[in-house]
């Protein structure tokens, strides 16, 4: 049984909540909305965030509020990033303003335009930082940077996370059979 919704939300200095029918959460990064679901409220004592459940029926919701209202005061005062790692000979990524471009062995060089809220950091041409204030936009702009070319499992050349840990596949065998 996860303990996640019973855990207080610790409020930082110039983070500004206002509980409606939905919890919209001001920092200095930016502004977020949380939906609160029916059978879950949200009450702020000092400087922290406590969300309760009206009973077990909706103890999955519970937890679920409390990750999203966490994520977006974090997102608000901190942000997020991920790192990636362009792998490859000639790959390379490129930014100006919100438009990213990548080669990445394909005839074409690849345009990827970043929505508001994100922002795109090149080093040494192969080493992206991703960052932003909304954690499932960040999350889901990696995830689609990555898909423009998945690393292979036989020449480990690709786009992928910092710290993935890959299975490198053994190639053909010369041997030849009957």
């Amino acid at each position: 049984m996860s303990r996640v919704g019973n855990k207080p939300i610790p409020l930082p200095k110039g983070v500004k909540i206002t509980i409606g029918s939905q919890l919209d959460v001001e920092g200095p990064k930016g502004k977020l909305s949380v939906p609160i679901p029916e059978g879950v409220r949200l009450e702020q004592k000092d400087s922290t965030l406590q969300v309760a459940r009206e009973n077990d029926k909706f103890a999955a919701l519970h937890g679920l509020t409390r990750a999203l209202a966490a994520n977006a005061v974090q997102g608000v005062s901190t942000g997020f990033t991920r790192e990636m790692d362009i792998v490859g000979t000639g790959y390379r990524a490129d930014v100006k303003g919100q438009v990213a471009t990548f080669t990445l062995g394909y005839s074409h060089p690849i345009e990827f335009l970043l929505p508001k809220g994100v922002e795109l950091k090149v080093d040494k041409q192969t080493h992206l930082i991703l960052s932003g204030y909304d954690r499932q936009i960040v999350g889901q702009i990696a995830a689609q940077i990555r898909a423009l070319r998945p690393p292979d499992p036989y020449k480990q050349k690709g786009v992928r996370y910092v710290g993935e840990v890959l299975r490198k596949k053994a190639g053909k065998t010369g041997a030849g059979s009957k």
